[in-house]
């Protein structure tokens, strides 16, 4: 199950890059998320969650702030919309898991 993870946060990423120049569609979001909600169920460890958490929110935070960025700010913002569609979902599940877990001890 590591290997399905492992792809599945490299297609999110790749993806959602490259949907960003090709299509504007409402799918892509929903693909996005699904490989989202594979990558936190099967590819953040125990371990990993403090950093994941952390890295993830400081994407989602610098996210809005991109769109001032002249001339490449749209495209950028465009990127980093589908990245943070993508971070979101695998977020959610991260945090829940995390929270589950700190509720068992």
């Amino acid at each position: 199950m590591g290997q399905v993870g492992k792809w599945a946060f490299i297609g999110g990423i790749v993806l959602a890059v490259v949907a960003a120049f090709v299509t504007q569609t409402t799918w892509i979001y929903w693909v996005l998320a699904v490989l989202g909600l594979v990558v936190g169920f099967l590819n953040v460890t125990a371990e990993e969650t403090k950093g994941f958490l952390l890295s993830a929110v400081a994407l989602i935070l610098s996210a809005s702030a991109v769109q001032g960025i002249p001339l490449v700010g749209e495209m950028v913002t465009t990127v980093m919309g589908n990245l943070v569609a993508f971070m979101s979902a695998a977020v959610l599940i991260v945090a829940l898991k995390s929270l589950f877990e700190t509720a068992k001890d």
